[in-house]
């Protein structure tokens, strides 16, 4: 209960004060890390507040980079779809190849002539015949039939669209692997930041609750008024909300890494992973590009743009002739037998496309059209990499200064609160002040933990910018 204010004789006013600055010099102490309560040193006031403990733990913790790295490659379903393209694109290939490769088909039957049934409609059965070895009725027959293009122009294009596309899937697969391990970095280092947010929140909720009790006692002994008890006490409840909202962002973290490594809830880091040595097990994944090279997504670009050309060239060599050479082998059941070779033939074929009612024009219009869309995808994509490599290039100087910015402004703020706070013990600050400079020290450490994990994904961002990861 506050009582009322008491006069006082000047030495128990001295012994107030003195009994003041030494419960200010305890709240504005470092909290140590293991603390052994004894008679002698009783518990800080509010210790026993419900919010002041942890978080709780994730169901399951990352402990290493190669951990995080495997549960994402083997649940990611961007990179079963970039590997489904790439499959695809290689059977569109072994298609496209085999139209310049020998065609053999073998053909088996049996012949019956329904109004001569003593003869059999074999190809070549005069001359069997004249051989002395007539079909049998019914007769058994067999063809083999093989045919090899000489000069296809339509299928040679084809082959060469294909290839490219190849390529472009083969890139994309790193290019997935290199988005992949960008969006792992931010997610791990955004719940590493969370949960050093909440643990500030819980020592900004700490120290409001000791400012409370310094200032209640303060009042108490008649150095404080009514209004800077309540002043005080109103900053308590502010602490609360900022500890239940980095609550939750440290829940939307755990369940955002989840979410990315297929697995289902709240996926939380353990302390052993070290953030700061990502980059070297990056390196050991991932290789910086030669001076010249390209990044595996505007490869992908230009090998697009190829393919849709050797399309366009594929429906254009359609208006030229087709040259190939068939051969063909047929045998039938003889008496007597078993079986005789028939005949046996080959063919050279000319093919020379006349009229198709306008198809092949229209194939080609479309073709160009798709040639088009691959080159303005592919301008629009070096446009946003020169855009996203000065931005990668200046961003980890851009962090430094500002975690350098920020670990100044903290330490006045620190320091603020610390003089505001010996200065309101001794009378000559207000609460509204003293309120102030709590509100001030709370913000500036979570900007400095922010801006710390902001340094740190910056030198990762960047790294994985000019990377490619096979």
């Amino acid at each position: 209960m506050i009582r009322g204010h008491q006069p006082r004789s000047s030495w128990g006013r001295r012994a107030t004060l003195a009994a003041a600055l030494l419960c200010a010099r305890g709240a504005m102490a470092e909290p140590p890390e293991v603390l052994v309560q004894t008679a002698e040193a009783p518990a800080p006031p509010g210790s026993d507040d419900p919010m002041l403990a942890g978080p709780e733990p994730a169901p399951r913790q990352i402990g290493s980079w190669a951990e995080a790295r495997d549960l994402l490659f083997a649940n990611s379903t961007d990179l079963r779809l970039a590997r489904a393209e790439l499959h695809g694109a290689q059977g569109r290939r072994e298609q496209a190849r085999s139209m310049l490769l020998p065609q053999i088909s073998a053909t088996t039957g049996l012949a019956v002539d329904l109004r001569n049934r003593d003869s059999a409609p074999v190809a070549g059965a005069g001359s069997l015949t004249a051989r002395g070895r007539p079909p049998t009725s019914p007769a058994a027959t067999a063809s083999l039939r093989a045919e090899q293009p000489l000069f296809d122009a339509p299928a040679w294009h084809g082959l060469s669209s294909a290839k490219a596309y190849v390529d472009a899937a083969e890139a994309s697969v790193d290019e997935v692997r290199r988005e992949l391990y960008q969006r792992l970095t931010g997610a791990l280092v955004a719940v590493v930041a969370a949960e050093r947010a909440a643990a500030l929140n819980r020592v900004g909720l700490r120290l409001a609750l000791e400012r409370a009790a310094l200032t209640r006692r303060t009042y108490e002994l008649g150095r404080a008024t009514q209004l800077d008890a309540i002043r005080v006490d109103q900053d308590v409840p502010v602490a609360r909300a900022a500890l239940v909202v980095g609550d939750e962002q440290l829940r939307q973290a755990r369940e955002a890494l989840g979410l990315l490594l297929g697995v289902p809830g709240q996926v939380g880091v353990s302390p052993e992973l070290a953030l700061d040595g990502l980059v070297d097990e990056l390196r050991a994944t991932c290789s910086r590009l030669d001076e010249g090279a390209e990044r595996a997504d505007l490869e992908a670009a230009e090998a697009r743009v190829r393919a849709a050309r050797e399309a366009r060239r594929q429906a254009r060599a359609g208006y030229l002739p087709r040259v190939a050479i068939s051969t063909e082998a047929v045998a039938a059941t003889t008496d007597p037998g078993p079986f005789t070779l028939g005949g046996w033939s080959i063919v050279a074929l000319l093919s020379v496309p006349i009229w198709e009612g306008g198809f092949r024009g229209g194939l080609v219009e479309e073709r160009a059209a798709l040639v088009d869309q691959a080159q303005q995808r592919e301008v629009e994509l070096r446009r946003t990499f020169d855009v996203e490599l000065a931005r990668a290039r200046r961003s980890e100087s851009v962090a430094r200064s500002l975690l350098d910015a920020t670990t100044r402004a903290r330490d006045l703020a620190a320091e603020t609160d610390a003089m505001t706070r010996r200065s309101f013990t001794m009378g000559r600050a207000t609460s509204l002040e003293l309120v102030q400079s709590a509100t001030a020290l709370r913000q500036a450490e979570l900007n400095l933990a922010l801006r710390e994990y902001e340094w740190v994904n910056a030198r990762l961002d960047a790294w994985l910018t000019e990377a490619r990861c096979r």
